[in-house]
């Protein structure tokens, strides 16, 4: 199949790992792999045991359901739990955890909650049921927001009044600075994510290399897409270069895609501060809908509490998006909290790490290099 048996073959990725352990040489280098879906394919081909054991790759916050704080959760709880409200989600959210349980708790105690596949969906809800109120929970970095974009405009065109938009909408740039910012992270470079890149293009992060001094490449999501990427990255470090690379350049322009960048200015506007899970409150990194079209905002139209809500003690899902600590770290990994009983987001989401790390096998310190041997051979 064009464009992934291509990024699978063996022998190239043996080639790959011999050329990036010549060129790490001695040295320790760590980059942080900024998508979840990078996390995902690292683990599930155990890449990171196919490299050299002194070139790391770190997770970082771009898990989109990860790093929505507990008290935006028990928002969406209330808002579910509203009289005469139909509350619609991607299904990845039922199962987040608040303080009062989860999105499918609120639904077996009677809230009518669905999951739904695209806010067009929930829109369509809305039209067929014009005596009920229908909100969309609205997630995701400037990947899906176009999505949410879309229907916006939709709704408009179509008069409908009974729809409304929960946003929490965030954007990339914000939380990787907040991490270059951190003293306590020591980093080499940037797999950039590739998903979002589609949207905002790569021109967004010339302040990586400009500011920090850190090279960065755009990466693919298959497993030669992540070797070359990392290959890219230790050339310009040998090279003495620091730049913005585009290894993803069969989806990925510098400019983006600027249709959509137009829908997203035409309807939504940056929030003052946005709180993000093991990150705090950030300026500017979320997405709320624009004033103009408060009809459509459920933050407007309903008086929610708007609490904020600490994470359980025994939580670690914090550090784990800072990349502070490798999942099997947390103290409650794969006792406690499994994708069966998750205390913390990134056991629930598909793109969260702990997630990855359980599903794949990577139970703890040991087990993830039994399985990387395997993968060698």
């Amino acid at each position: 199949m064009k464009f992934v048996d291509e990024f699978r073959d063996p022998a190239a990725a043996r080639s790959l790992v011999a050329a990036i352990a010549d060129l790490a040489g001695e040295d320790r280098f760590a980059f942080m792999e900024v998508c979840g879906g990078h996390t995902h394919t690292i683990y599930r081909h155990g890449l990171e045991h196919l490299l050299p054991s002194n070139v790391e790759l770190v997770h970082g916050p771009g898990c989109p359901v990860c790093v929505i704080p507990m008290g935006r959760v028990d928002d969406a709880i209330w808002l579910a739990e509203q009289p005469n409200v139909i509350f619609t989600t991607f299904g990845d959210m039922m199962r987040v955890p608040g303080s009062n349980g989860s999105l499918l708790d609120a639904k077996a105690r009677g809230a009518d909650v669905r999951f739904v596949y695209s806010p067009l969906d929930a829109l369509k809800i809305a039209v067929e049921n014009p005596d009920r109120e229908v909100v969309f929970f609205a997630v995701g970095f400037e990947t899906t927001a176009p999505s949410t974009a879309v229907t916006l405009m939709r709704a408009g065109d179509l008069g409908v009044t009974n729809f409304s938009v929960f946003s929490n909408h965030v954007t990339i740039v914000p939380p990787i600075k907040a991490i270059l910012d951190s003293p306590d992270m020591r980093l080499n470079g940037f797999l950039g994510p590739g998903h979002v890149s589609t949207v905002v293009g790569t021109r967004p992060y010339e302040f990586i290399p400009k500011q920090y001094g850190l090279p960065i490449v755009v990466a693919g999501f298959e497993p030669l897409d992540i070797l070359a990427s990392v290959h890219m990255l230790l050339t310009q470090i040998r090279e003495g270069r620091c730049e913005v690379e585009n290894q993803y350049s069969r989806v990925v322009r510098p400019e983006g895609n600027p249709a959509a960048l137009e829908l997203l200015a035409r309807t939504f506007e940056l929030r003052p501060h946005f709180e993000w899970r093991g990150l705090g409150f950030i300026s500017q990194s979320a997405l709320r809908v624009r004033s103009d079209l408060a009809q459509f905002d459920a933050e407007a139209r309903y008086g929610m509490p708007g609490v904020r809500v600490a994470d359980p003690k025994a939580c670690q899902c914090g550090e784990v998006l800072k990349g502070v600590i490798r999942p099997w770290e947390c103290k409650v990994f794969g006792t406690a909290c499994t994708p069966a009983t998750p205390i913390g987001t990134c056991m629930v989401s598909s793109e969260g790490a702990c997630a990855a790390y359980y599903n794949f096998g990577r139970l703890h310190r040991e087990t993830a290099q039994m399985v990387g041997a395997g993968a060698a051979r």
